[in-house]
């Protein structure tokens, strides 16, 4: 009987457990055995003194790192430039701490030994490109947007309870108008001391919505520039606009290479089936509740407007609810669709 010999792989495996101010490393030997573990400052020297630690027990293949798109987003960053393979890896399993306690170094050997043995092989979103410039620019629109809501909620709340003459003033009106009555608002023209105080918060609000209307028009105007720039196709799709392209495309990331098929962007999207093979559940499957939440509301926005507005997709799904699926199965399956549309437009390189 033959005997098969596997070959160990090559070089050294580093691990990193990152924080906010330290990262601590791990380095494992070609059959998988710890050489050792170091912290690091979590600045451009530490990243290049962790480097050539890791170099020096030998020629370094892969780096298996925890947090790719959080604290170590930098290190990621400086390893590829180096030409290092850099492995996205998850935190440790609950079981895994159980059993084994919880410490920086054992958590920083836990992502080497995932890397080495196949276990992590996700590659990170190397956040360096247009996509990421996108992505930052969504954060401050975001809460723009979060802040303008909150404001206009406290407005109208105020206008609710306000002194009897400014409450009839108030009532009724739209939040544009509102806004604008709010800003003509003077609290020095009113004696009694409540309905000036109110006046001048109502006003303070009004203001802070209309810079914060200018803000999001700056933002959105910036958004847009680099979409275009970024991809054009994308957004020339149907029922595509800024903010579902944006959600699709920081989603995929700058180096959407790092899928490797429309099917494992669908799963990324929160889109595609799940097995829930069990007992009697034979060939059984189940909608996918994980996955990038902000990409699968974008994909379910773009089937809503295709519904309402593409007659094709219109009659595609009277003809499903005739048929007797559910309104909700039939746009998880225009999701799905769309998804696998949207993979051939996202930009490569």
């Amino acid at each position: 009987m033959a005997m098969t010999i596997v070959e160990a792989p090559p070089g050294i495996t580093g691990g990193v457990d990152t924080h906010l101010d330290k990262h601590v490393a791990a380095a494992l030997d070609p059959l998988g055995r710890l050489v050792g573990t170091e912290s690091f400052d979590a600045d451009a020297a530490g990243y290049k003194a962790l480097l050539v630690w890791l170099e020096d027990f030998g020629e370094v293949t892969k780096v298996g790192v925890e947090g790719t798109g959080s604290y170590g987003v930098g290190l990621s960053r400086f390893l590829r430039r180096k030409g290092i393979e850099v492995v996205e890896v998850n935190r440790p399993n609950r079981q895994s701490r159980r059993n084994q306690g919880k410490s920086d170094s054992l958590d920083a050997v836990e992502a080497a030994r995932a890397a080495i043995s196949g276990r992590a092989s996700g590659v990170g979103k190397t956040k360096d490109g247009p996509v990421e410039a996108i992505r930052v620019l969504v954060v401050a629109k975001r809460s723009a947007r979060q802040a303008r809501v909150k404001a206009t909620v406290q407005m109208r709340h105020l206008g609710f309870t306000a002194p009897d003459q400014l409450h009839s003033r108030l009532k009724g009106l739209s939040v544009t108008a509102l806004v604008a009555e709010g800003a003509k608002l003077r609290a020095t023209k009113s004696a009694d001391t409540v309905t000036a105080a109110t006046k001048a918060s109502l006003s303070s609000l009004a203001h802070r919505i209309q810079g914060l209307d200018q803000e999001i028009a700056e933002l959105d105007e910036k958004i847009e520039s680099l979409l275009l720039a970024t991809a054009p196709d994308l957004m020339a799709r149907f029922g595509v606009g800024p903010d579902t392209a944006a959600s699709l495309l920081v989603a995929a990331g700058d180096n959407p290479e790092r899928l490797h098929s429309e099917a494992a962007w669908a799963h990324l999207c929160g889109v595609s089936p799940v097995p829930a093979d069990s007992g009697k559940n034979a060939g059984h499957l189940r909608r996918h509740t994980g996955g990038d939440r902000q990409a699968n509301s974008a994909l379910w926005r773009i089937a809503m407007v295709r519904i309402a507005h593409d007659p094709e997709t219109t009659q595609y799904f009277e003809r499903r609810v005739k048929e007797g699926r559910t309104k909700r199965d039939v746009i998880r399956i225009l999701q799905r669709y769309i998804a696998r549309e949207v993979y051939r437009y996202l930009p490569r390189g």
